[in-house]
């Protein structure tokens, strides 16, 4: 007979001590709290908690009321405006699922996306009507009722729903009383890889992953409440690395941009004392590279997130001279965003620039809420060594992992195989510790039996005082069989020639990581930023282009 637990206090759990963790549990506390508060703001709009709350509310009661219920997915076609902030709670307190679409894919890949989730409802801004129409004409069987959202910033487009946004809201109850999920591990969104071969893989979180990446964000990066937070980061993009929710439990402001403008991002900081950003190296690449007219008046620090590549250190070190704190965190569409961060140490401040810099660039540690990031051997599953060089893949494990592949099994016992989430990045573990990139397992260039890294080719680049964006791809060669091809785009006015940069690579590379082969001109990105190398092999016809 087993023996009874003193800790057993006789009452299994209950409605008293167990309630499942929800992200829309801090819009309705913070609409409690701070009533009056601002939460959003868009040109001459503003919206407090209060209005926002109501306005979350009868977009559930809306949708509720045209058969919108659970596992239901409602599509989103929207830039960063005060609507597209709205849909990350009234979706989910329908008991939906919201699927933010990256606005700048083509309609095959739209198209793609509504029928393989399923989408019952469409809520997209006129600005992107012929892409929509063009997907919805693609599609086979079911459609999605479109609702238009008319926003007063876009002027043109083409009506393709018989009811607009607002409309829908004047039919919803602002007291609508919404019921959090039946258990925390219910679907909230559904968020689709920017695939480079193939479909895109629907990344499925839950409220729980969204509830605590919310509060992981707040304390990775020591967000003190009310943030006044400037959206240059797509809301899309995983669910704006799930600060749409953390701004409602920070009781924090979020100023809208439409748009990425460099010559709005400025007025905006200057004139909303922006606190917080986020975004990827390009974003604050255009930053540091603005006309310094731009900048004045301000004089205050901005805090930012960088992600995406590896941040080169002339990034890292331009933002520290214009204003910019920048931490470096790390993370996929299948962590909910960030899910590591670079947490920095007092004592760095007392370092060099060129020493900052080099620690502030990796991807550092787990982020308060994820239980471990580590590098293993692919193989044997094996932690390397902490040595610098040892290169293994970097792994993630705990609740800011994704509940897995929208009916995609086979992709989603892969990517947890061994009990760890594979994340395709190769790195090193530092002697303190701290995980740093050398590498996407498809970027390591192979010439001649010796490993380049192209991060490692690209940082170099990016010091040469001519080069705004760089990207160094493999590209074949008879005798090396692989050499590394750079893709350069050049500052406005500025004037180098290929020699002159293989040249400047030779004084800081080994010779046979220098580029054998540089082509200057624009550089194919993703709407977060990121570069497309997947087009770049293309262009290099590298074997990595063949999948």
């Amino acid at each position: 007979m087993t023996k009874k637990s003193p800790y057993d206090t006789g009452l299994d759990q209950n409605r008293a001590n167990y309630v499942p963790l929800s992200p829309l549990t801090f819009l309705e506390r913070s609409a409690f709290v701070y009533p009056d508060k601002i939460a959003v703001i868009q040109g001459g709009r503003q919206y407090t908690w209060a209005e926002t709350y109501a306005r979350c509310r009868r977009l559930a009661s809306a949708l509720t009321r045209l058969g919108i219920g659970k596992n239901d997915t409602v599509a989103i076609m929207l830039p960063n405006t005060a609507s597209m902030f709205e849909v990350h709670f009234g979706v989910p307190m329908a008991g939906a699922v919201l699927n933010t679409l990256n606005t700048r894919l083509d309609a095959e890949s739209i198209a793609f996306m509504l029928q393989h989730g399923e989408a019952k409802v469409l809520i997209t801004d006129l600005e992107y009507s012929p892409i929509v129409k063009a997907a919805l004409a693609r599609m086979d069987g079911p459609k999605p009722l479109v609702i238009d959202s008319l926003d007063p910033d876009f002027t043109g487009g083409q009506r393709l729903g018989d009811t607009t946004y607002e409309e829908l809201l004047q039919d919803g109850d602002p007291d609508f009383v919404w019921s959090l999920p039946e258990s925390e591990w219910d679907a909230i969104a559904l968020n689709y890889t920017s695939g480079t071969t193939g479909n895109p893989k629907g990344v499925v979180y839950h409220h729980r992953g969204a509830y605590l990446n919310c509060a992981s964000n707040i304390m990775s990066w020591g967000m003190l409440p009310h943030a006044v937070y400037l959206w240059t980061l797509p809301m899309f993009h995983a669910n704006g690395w799930c600060f749409v929710w953390t701004l409602a439990a920070n009781a924090g402001t979020s100023v809208c941009l439409r748009r990425i403008d460099v010559n709005l991002i400025f007025p905006l900081i200057r004139e909303h004392k922006i606190t917080h950003m986020c975004g990827a190296p390009i974003i604050y690449g255009m930053m540091i590279n603005a006309p310094e007219k731009l900048r004045a008046g301000i004089k205050h620090s901005v805090s930012g997130l960088i992600a995406g590549a590896p941040p080169p250190a002339a990034i890292i070190e331009g933002a520290e001279r214009i204003g910019l704190n920048l931490t470096h965190v790390y993370g996929l569409t299948e962590t909910y965003g960030p899910a590591s961060v670079c947490a920095k140490h007092p004592e760095w401040d007392a370092m060099s620039i060129e020493q900052r810099t080099e620690r502030n660039g990796r991807q550092g540690v787990r982020y308060h809420m994820q239980e471990a990031i580590t590098v293993l051997d692919p193989g044997s599953m094996e932690p390397v060594p902490w040595d610098g060089q040892t290169m293994g893949e970097i792994m993630f494990r705990g609740n800011l992992v994704m509940k897995g592949y929208l009916k995609n099994e086979a992709a989603t016992i892969e990517a947890f195989a061994g009990d760890w989430f594979h994340t395709g990045d190769l790195a090193v573990v530092q002697p303190d510790g701290y995980v740093k990139i050398k590498d996407r397992s498809k970027d390591i260039i192979i010439s001649g039996g010796e490993n380049i890294s192209s991060l490692e080719v690209e940082d170099v680049l990016y010091r040469h005082p001519a080069v705004t964006i760089a990207a160094v791809v493999a590209m074949p060669d008879g005798k090396w069989g692989e050499v590394p091809c750079a893709f350069i785009e050049l500052r406005e006015g500025a004037a180098v020639t290929e020699d002159e940069i293989i040249a400047h690579c030779r004084s800081h590379l080994a010779h046979f990581k220098v580029p054998k082969h540089i082509i200057f001109g624009d550089l194919p990105k993703t709407s977060t930023g990121k570069i497309q190398k997947f087009v770049l092999r293309g262009t290099a016809k590298s074997a990595q282009a063949i999948e």
